[in-house]
């Protein structure tokens, strides 16, 4: 799969420091990498309704990361992927009336537009759930080899002209470390997996949490060849964990995605990395919920706001950008028009400080910025370092020559933001 094209990103006289992040699992920092290299998987979209504001912000945080790390001296190795098979994409082509696969291709093609216009690096190694259909079900294969898998009946027309073989489902009852990501109990994650994509109330499963690993062939559906599996598509959680080790190898830095992915969908991932002899993440990551009019944006309430569609309107994406860097990764916030129209001001003043020959000494800013970022990615600490910068060069000017420019470059290099 191809993907977007990456900014350049300046150099910056100094060196950013070592990046902290809180362990959801414990509450403590955390260093995020040890390097010479970093490396880190972050779940890509399902390309039914490309990006919502939670999706820029969940791509933004990581795309900060992704800059801190490059700015404290380190090689990066970003990987990520698009679920293009999947129950949502098959559902929404159905009830629009076009072709899943022509939906997956404009919805991720628009997806790359919008990641482009915010400025987010593109991932090194970027992967569609169809075209690593082979490596999941030789994956698959194993986990029913090992004994760690099984085979559950399928219904009346499901499976064609081999019906025997079953979907395979993961048995969570073999890994006394599940659970340990989402720290929630039996009964909750229960809850979770039906709201979630899962299917708890499957008859036949040894446990309602045990995930789906191969779907067989259903008339209407698409499917393809499984070998020992039969004709078929994968799951959704052994995609991740599939493609996350063929691009990083079985251990990396930092897996990530929107906090709803904690569970099912991390824990399971991570469920299936150790079954299959891998250590997986050592360090979860996960972004707060961006809200619309009281409720957490998203697909299934329908109550989006569009990347793209502010684009159209002629919003400036480093507007949306700004927007969403008042806010630190973890938290849970709002999006309004204030949050846009104060987003734009600050931008207009930033532009308007920054555009002289001189200004005020940029280096205890540029060093507050990375220092912010060296501490869980402390956005709004950076933005309000540079607010100061800003009002300083705005109202007693300043005598630095190429201040404004130095600064300009560690905005862009650090935070993305091109002024």
């Amino acid at each position: 799969m191809r993907t977007w094209p990456s900014p350049h990103v300046p150099t910056v006289p100094g060196r950013g420091g070592q990046v902290w992040l809180i362990d959801p699992e414990t509450h403590v920092a955390v260093v995020s990498a040890d390097g010479p290299v970093a490396t880190m998987y972050v779940c890509g979209i399902t390309p039914y309704d490309a990006t919502h504001l939670g999706h820029a912000a969940t791509y933004i945080a990581f795309d900060l990361l992704h800059r801190a790390w490059l700015d404290a001296g380190l090689a990066v190795h970003y990987a990520s992927n698009v679920t293009d098979i999947d129950d949502p994409l098959l559902e929404r082509a159905a009830a629009i009336g076009v072709d899943w696969e022509q939906l997956a291709t404009e919805q991720t093609a628009l997806f790359a537009e919008d990641m482009t216009a915010l400025g987010v690096l593109a991932p090194h190694t970027y992967l569609g759930a169809v075209e690593t259909i082979p490596l999941v079900a030789e994956a698959v294969a194993r986990l029913l080899e090992m004994g760690l898998a099984y085979r559950l009946p399928l219904e009346e027309g499901a499976g064609a002209a081999d019906p025997s073989l079953g979907d395979v489902y993961a048995d969570i009852s073999t890994d006394p470390h599940f659970g340990a990501v989402a720290g929630l109990s039996h009964d909750e994650t229960v809850a979770l997996f039906a709201e979630r994509g899962g299917d708890p109330r499957r008859p036949g499963k040894r446990d309602p949490l045990d995930p789906a690993l191969w779907r067989r062939e259903r008339p209407g559906e698409p499917s393809w060849d499984g070998g020992v599996l039969g004709r078929g598509r994968p799951g959704w959680h052994i995609e991740c964990t599939v493609i996350a080790a063929h691009a990083l190898g079985s251990s990396f830095d930092v897996q990530g995605g929107g906090r709803d992915l904690c569970f099912p969908h991390h824990e399971m991932s991570t469920a299936h990395a150790r079954a299959l002899g891998d250590t997986g993440a050592r360090l979860q990551m996960h972004t707060g919920m961006v809200g619309y009019k009281g409720e957490k944006m998203s697909k299934s309430l329908g109550n989006l706001v569009l990347v793209s569609e502010l684009r159209a309107d002629g919003v400036d994406p480093m507007a949306i950008r700004l927007a969403v860097l008042a806010h630190h990764y973890r938290e849970d916030w709002e999006w309004d028009h204030a949050v846009l129209a104060e987003a734009e001001r600050r931008l207009s003043r930033w532009r308007s400080a920054l555009s002289g020959v001189g200004g005020p000494d940029p280096g205890s800013t540029v060093t507050a910025i990375r220092a912010a970022m060296a501490q869980d990615l402390d956005a709004p600490a950076a933005l309000r370092a540079v607010d100061c910068w800003a009002d300083a060069a705005l109202s007693a000017g300043g005598d630095v020559i190429g201040a404004p420019g130095v600064l300009s470059r560690a905005l862009d290099a650090i935070l993305g933001i091109r002024v």
